[in-house]
């Protein structure tokens, strides 16, 4: 076993937190600010164009030193070499995990069964960079001469989720090329994305490791039916290219062999958009802007990998989630972007975070007995100040919350940017102070209301805050800093997995539904009768089949 496998509770720090918790838990971020003005300088980690304050978070000196012990504990210093030397930590697939080597620099050293793999990583990202150019620079044509117009990707989960969001955020950068995302089996999704296409001027990226996932068949097949009603077959081989290891399917499919982008088995699907899935990205924002995102990834890999963990922004950040996930017992955790460019990033996390670490077995096998995994959600700001902040800020649920904000704006308007970051800086002081009943009666001086009716208002008024939140701040969203952003949030998934002792990279639990899918699959096409189902399954297979056309 690669990992050591060690019940988080059972370690001397686990029982110091337990009773740190007690003593701490009621006290107020108020008390906290007040009785150490230095607070905020203490606890920021200013690095590179970064700057991460964590002091609005329910944390001493104290909790910061026993969250420190039980990551010395469970040896994360080990582990985390054992991640980036290419050791086998995804134990229940006999894989390594090696998402940092595609951006690690040329001159590096990581091997896999004896074997140096940067080379070959090298060889991809040669082979990315000149299909990029060839097709931006309209060298790489269509099958009537046409230049290309447009991109889509085809593909589901981490084959659409990674590349989507970091085209959708980095649109400032794009260029000519007009780029869309087919995942959903949803007929209408691929329709709606084709149907104002033209198919002599568009180039489709199957991205499929094996090249046998329902969904992105399901599309890439009837994609290939509807481009086959205007073109030759022969045209297939200039208008499509793959992403796989299963180079006889694609070739098969009709996709020149030179026109396939390997990728290896030691990259999970949920961090692969830095390997050749991550093609449309270069197709969209061109190679050199792809390159400068796989830098931004490598430096944040070097300050995770080297910087001690009380100046560690992946490790604390990962720390400051198991200490509300198990000792507060907060499930949930927002991630609010102050940018409408990071629209799909909290989505994007879904997948990252809750696939991984959605577990309840632990390394050994055993069923754990604590919390593990949290729910991931959220919107842009000031988008979600309208919506969900009430519940935040006066619900009932602790809510801990990443804001994520850019000093410089992208198109120069800082009338609206300063109105934008007013509202970043405000809803964190607000989330922090919350409003006291005399700040409430105060304000009621001067409004013409009755003492019975301002008494009667006074609750609803009052906001408790103590609301802890993590405050993102980076210079400028520029490919480099989504780089870095994209792989803080990768390390902090590793090392909550490492606190919780469970095997971060596999994903089984998506598995069952599928299987059962297929079978279901065969009845509702071959209208089969099937008594293995249970009473409502069987029900609504029923009336799906006497219903639909």
């Amino acid at each position: 076993m690669a990992l050591k496998s060690t019940n988080p509770t059972t370690t001397k720090s686990w029982k110091k937190l337990q009773v740190h918790f007690e003593t701490i838990k009621s006290t107020h971020l108020k008390e906290l600010f007040k009785s150490n003005p230095k607070r905020a300088e203490e606890l920021t980690i200013k690095w590179d164009d970064f700057y991460v304050d964590f002091s609005k978070n329910r944390i001493t000196k104290e909790t910061l030193e026993a969250l420190i012990e039980l990551a010395n504990e469970v040896d994360l210093k080990d582990a985390i070499s054992k991640y980036f030397d290419g050791d086998i930590i995804n134990a229940t697939e006999g894989r390594a995990v090696l998402h940092t080597a595609l951006r690690a620099q040329e001159n590096s050293e990581v091997f896999v069964d004896g074997e140096n793999v940067i080379p070959e990583v090298y060889e991809v990202r040669q082979k990315i960079k000149e299909f990029t150019e060839s097709v931006v620079n309209g060298n790489h044509n269509g099958y009537t001469g046409k230049t290309m117009t447009d991109i889509v990707n085809i593909g589901i989960g981490g084959s659409d989720l990674g590349p989507a969001m970091v085209v959708d955020s980095l649109q400032f950068y794009k260029n000519h090329l007009n780029t869309h995302f087919v995942s959903n089996v949803d007929g209408d999704h691929y329709i709606e994305v084709i149907k104002n296409l033209n198919p002599e001027t568009t180039l489709f990226v199957i991205v499929s490791k094996t090249f046998t996932t329902q969904e992105t068949l399901s599309n890439a097949n009837s994609i290939r039916d509807w481009f086959l009603k205007s073109l030759p077959e022969e045209a297939i081989s200039k208008h499509f290219v793959a992403v796989s290891t299963n180079i006889e399917s694609v070739k098969t499919f009709g996709i020149d062999e030179d026109n396939i982008f390997p990728m290896k088995d030691w990259v999970g699907g949920r961090f692969s958009l830095w390997s050749a899935v991550g093609l449309s990205i270069s197709l969209s924002i061109g190679y050199e802007n792809f390159e400068s995102l796989l830098l931004g990834a490598h430096k944040m890999d070097e300050h995770f990998k080297t910087a001690d963990f009380n100046t560690n922004i992946p490790v604390i950040s990962a720390l400051l989630t198991v200490w509300y996930n198990n000792f507060f017992n907060a499930e949930s955790e927002a991630i609010i972007p102050y940018t409408q460019y990071l629209n799909q990033f909290a989505t994007y996390l879904q997948q990252g975070i809750m696939e991984s670490n959605g577990k309840y077995v632990d390394r050994s096998g055993h069923v754990v007995g604590y919390q593990t995994g949290t729910i991931i959600w959220g919107e842009p700001g000031t988008n979600s100040q309208h919506a969900f902040f009430q519940l935040i800020h006066q619900g009932t649920k602790l809510i801990p919350a990443d804001f994520i904000g850019f000093i410089e704006p992208l198109h120069g308007n800082k009338d609206h940017h300063d109105k934008l970051m007013s509202n970043y800086f405000a809803q964190t002081e607000a989330l922090m102070n919350g409003k006291t009943e005399a700040e409430v009666l105060a304000e009621f001086e001067g409004v013409n209301l009755s003492d019975e009716e301002k008494q009667k208002l006074l609750p609803f008024k009052i906001f408790e805050g103590n609301k802890p939140t993590t405050s993102i701040l980076i210079q400028k969203l520029t490919p480099e800093s989504l780089g870095k952003l994209i792989a803080m949030y990768e390390h902090k998934i590793f090392v909550q997995g490492i606190i919780w002792n469970i095997y971060s990279y596999d994903q089984f639990g998506v598995e069952l539904g599928k299987q059962l899918a297929k079978t279901i699959l065969k009845e509702l096409s071959n209208n089969e009768n099937s008594a293995h189902h249970d009473g409502s399954t069987q029900n609504l297979i029923d009336f799906y089949k006497e219903n639909s056309k």
